[in-house]
């Protein structure tokens, strides 16, 4: 066990830069793309990850702090503290029984796909991390090894088909051909989200407020580009921090400049997945005939290349913060995860073709469930990471949005406190 633990874990230390061209070669060795457009492949949707996670790097680094000055600014007074994603994974990689899990979800991914339950092969490993937190968080609560596993594969399922199900939209709108998101955060908010989006597109008020990018920048000329979006939002926020005019122009800058990036970082990224799309395609419609098909599941984060999507993420940080300190019941100060928003309303974003409008209040209704959630998480959320990350000073109790406010966590929670009453 100990070996398999260490084996899993030198993988992962690799980092997604690293070990998605690994697994994209092996992918396109199998659907039989020749070794040197398999290698060439491989490495360009390396050299895309880290272009990607560079502007997601600027886009944390910024808004991080931000959010930090809005609370001190505002004086909001909550008493657990959202860590944030990263803190939620170490945590999840930090239990018993996360080293057994990625194996056994990888062969599960394989058999649910010759079963024809899903048609999602699941290539972002380093996102796993969302099933291993499933899988820990009941091993938390039970103590169970056989919950736990189930856990972490009823999650991996339920992603795989909000995946699957989601995938047209992700690719007409996104441009992402043979793509889907089997991201744990992106598919537990666009689950409750879609609907909640739908049904606002049926309100009479409401349905007729359209705004995507397109009509932004048509309307209002250079301010409406996704440039000028990202620097007057980000404007916007720091101003809301206190921040100086100094302080206020370099905010704006940097999120224009990752308005501006993301989608080239994105595009780059696609040049190397397409073939490898291309070819699977052609060898599983020679095996099975037309109606077979497979997609590529990869990281939410390629969804930034959007502006709409950016732009419905950025705008939420604030709306986020009011509604954390309005809301009877809530007792979470977002922080560790606000950057990440815009992967949260991937999905959103995309049923609705862009329009920010119902984005934005479809996201706000879902945050605001999150924080509930989150709310009622910390106690287990706080036991996951005692003694494997350092708590704030200062916090009794953590959670966050990512983990914590997720409905597929929260739901296999309550699942595990049923288990712990039976058995």
């Amino acid at each position: 066990m100990q070996q398999v633990g260490n084996v899993v874990q030198y993988i992962l230390n690799m980092g997604p830069s690293v070990m998605l061209p690994i697994m994209i070669f092996i992918i396109a060795l199998v659907f039989r793309v020749k070794p040197a457009k398999a290698l060439r492949s491989a490495l360009t949707i390396g050299i895309g990850m880290v272009g990607i996670n560079l502007v997601i790097n600027l886009l944390t680094t910024n808004i991080g702090p931000a959010a930090k000055a809005m609370v001190k600014r505002f004086g909001f007074h909550l008493t657990i503290v959202d860590v944030g994603w990263p803190s939620a994974a170490a945590g999840a990689w930090g239990q018993p029984i996360s080293s057994v899990l990625i194996p056994i979800l990888l062969v599960v991914n394989l058999i649910l796909i010759m079963l024809k339950v899903t048609k999602t092969l699941d290539i972002d490993i380093w996102n796993y991390w969302h099933m291993v937190a499933a899988g820990s968080v009941a091993y938390i609560v039970t103590k169970s090894w056989v919950f736990s596993i189930i856990s972490a594969i009823l999650y991996m399922t339920f992603c795989l088909i909000i995946a699957d199900r989601t995938a047209h939209s992700v690719q007409e709108f996104y441009g992402l051909e043979g793509i889907s998101f089997p991201t744990g955060s992106s598919d537990a908010f666009g689950l409750i989200g879609i609907p909640v989006a739908w049904v606002i597109s049926k309100t009479p008020g409401l349905r007729n407020l359209h705004a995507d990018s397109e009509t932004i920048q048509k309307k209002f000329g250079i301010f409406g580009e996704p440039m000028m979006m990202g620097i007057i939002i980000g404007a916007a926020i720091a101003a809301l921090g206190g921040y100086d005019v100094a302080g206020i122009l370099k905010m704006g800058i940097n999120m224009g400049a990752v308005m501006m990036l993301m989608p080239r970082m994105v595009k780059l990224l696609m040049e190397g997945l397409i073939p490898i799309s291309e070819s699977a395609r052609d060898v599983l419609t020679k095996r099975y005939g037309e109606g077979r098909e497979i997609y590529l599941g990869m990281d939410a984060a390629l969804s930034t290349g959007a502006p709409a999507t950016l732009a419905t993420g950025l705008l939420l940080v604030p709306i986020t913060l009011f509604i954390a300190v309005i809301l009877p019941g809530n007792r979470v100060l977002p922080f560790g995860d606000l950057a990440t928003i815009p992967f949260y309303v991937s999905l959103i974003v995309a049923s609705r073709k862009g329009n920010i409008i119902h984005s934005v209040i479809a996201g706000a209704i879902v945050i605001t469930l999150a924080l509930l959630m989150a709310t009622d998480f910390a106690t287990v959320h706080t036991a996951m990471l005692q003694g494997v990350v350092s708590l704030p000073a200062g916090s009794a109790q953590v959670s966050s949005l990512d983990m914590g406010g997720n409905f597929l966590n929260w739901i296999l929670l309550k699942l595990a406190y049923v288990w712990n009453a039976i058995f």
